[in-house]
């Protein structure tokens, strides 16, 4: 297994808690819930059982029907999978609770009785689908996994050393000099290349082999794709999905639902895009009418735009054009010479790594009076009680027009304002230049 952050946060609640909750990790299909839930049962406890709902009998999902008699239920579950609980020391672990909403009910009576800890996991993509006629227990603790960060992917290599020297600089606003920096930004432009899904990390591992890679995560997308034909057999889910690449490298200040849904309007889909947002699978971010503290009470629900929760997807989805994303486009992209605009690619990795960081997305446009010119901040996030604008470029281009704009207009409200760019670290009056690996550390 590799090293994941979520771990110490589940020994956190572990501790806490002490049995008076459960946890429910939720996440995308294929994001490594199981495997971090696995292997941390194995190491904190004396004993657990997992019960894999999309592979539990009838039997076994059918004891969750009747909780008038605990102890049958926790004798049933250890003869059928050969494990000897112990109170206080044992964990039970639901995989795929989405698939069984009777156990996930459970839970209430399960915490009350006290005798084990309890661990779900959930792929958002269907779990909201099942629990209109259940009673979501109180007792539930959540917390969102995503897919393996720059940090993360760097360990899955074996690199201990590098973000935490990238920490140190940023903390201290130094530069990392020429030669290191060119480094930094092949080792990240790797990173968005081969994505933090799991299976794709080993992919890459194992046969250093982007065509191996990109069959990965073309598989993966193939999946997301079946999950919400599921969901949504008219397709509309699946075209949004496939829609977010050329959505975003358009410029446009606002996703064009109309552009993907013929007739149809932002207004008209707001349950279908809860839906994807819901799913995991991507993160939204909203308009913020009037940017300042509490983004959330000024975000306009039908001005939004689509990033995928992975940009490795991110970058199979944009040329799927093709039976399989030649080797020659990866090198191309690795080098940093591929002839087109990727400000969208950058702009997804931005959005990844602030979501990941548990920044809600949000962003502005607006018209400048004067010159009738429009600007748009592309992200914006707070900083010590005030906010932060994020202007995102694919390039080692310095020109910040839309923060300053934006500044003239909103000046008491900001705290920092940063270019996220391809560049080493600088200062350019007040604006912050940071190269896009350091967005991490906001």
């Amino acid at each position: 297994m590799y090293k994941r952050k979520i771990y110490n946060k589940i020994l956190t609640w572990k501790k806490e808690s002490n049995g008076r909750t459960a946890l429910l990790i939720e996440g995308p299909r294929r994001v490594g819930k199981s495997t971090v839930v696995k292997e941390f049962a194995k190491n904190e406890y004396e004993s657990f059982i997992l019960v894999d709902f999309f592979r539990a009998s009838n039997e076994t999902k059918a004891l969750f029907d009747d909780l008038s008699d605990l102890d049958y239920i926790f004798l049933q579950l250890q003869l059928t999978y050969h494990v000897s609980l112990t109170t206080r020391k044992s964990a039970i672990i639901f995989d795929e609770v989405q698939l069984c909403p009777k156990a996930r009910q459970a839970i209430k009576a399960f915490v009350e009785d006290g005798r084990y800890d309890y661990i779900e996991t959930g792929s958002l993509i269907s779990i909201h689908k099942n629990v209109k006629d259940i009673l979501i227990p109180s007792e539930e603790r959540k917390i969102q996994m995503f897919p393996m960060d720059f940090e993360e992917f760097r360990w899955a290599l074996d690199d201990e050393v590098t973000v935490p020297m990238l920490k140190n600089l940023y903390q201290a606003g130094k530069p990392l000099g020429q030669a290191a920096h060119r480094k930094v930004m092949r080792d990240y432009r790797l990173y968005m290349l081969v994505g933090g899904m799991p299976q794709a990390v080993e992919s890459y591992i194992q046969t250093n082999d982007f065509k191996q890679v990109d069959d990965v995560k073309r598989d993966i997308l193939s999946l997301y794709h079946d999950d919400f034909f599921k969901i949504d057999p008219s397709g509309k889910l699946s075209s949004l999905f496939e829609a977010i690449p050329a959505q975003l490298n358009s410029n446009a200040s606002r996703y064009q639902v109309s552009g993907v849904l013929s007739g149809n309007r932002a207004g008209n889909i707001l349950e279908d895009i809860a839906e994807l947002k819901d799913s995991g699978t991507v993160l939204v971010s909203y308009h913020a009418n009037d940017p300042n503290i509490g983004l959330s009470q000024n975000k306009d629900l039908t001005r939004f735009k689509l990033f995928t929760a992975d940009t490795g997807l991110f970058v199979t989805l944009s040329f799927k054009d093709k039976d399989f994303t030649e080797n020659d486009i990866y090198a191309k992209l690795l080098n940093d010479k591929l002839q087109t605009n990727l400000g969208y690619l950058y702009e997804n990795i931005i959005a990844q790594t602030l979501a990941s960081n548990g920044h809600d997305l949000f962003y502005h446009t607006f018209t400048n009076e004067a010159s009738k010119r429009n600007y748009e901040i592309d992200f914006i996030t707070t900083y010590n009680r005030k906010i932060c604008p994020i202007e995102v470029k694919s390039s080692g281009y310095k020109m910040h027009s839309s923060i300053d704009k934006f500044s003239e207009k909103f000046s008491s409200r900001i705290s920092r304002k940063i270019l996220a760019y391809t560049k080493d670290v600088q200062k350019d009056g007040t604006v912050e230049l940071l190269p896009v690996y350091m967005v991490q550390f906001l």
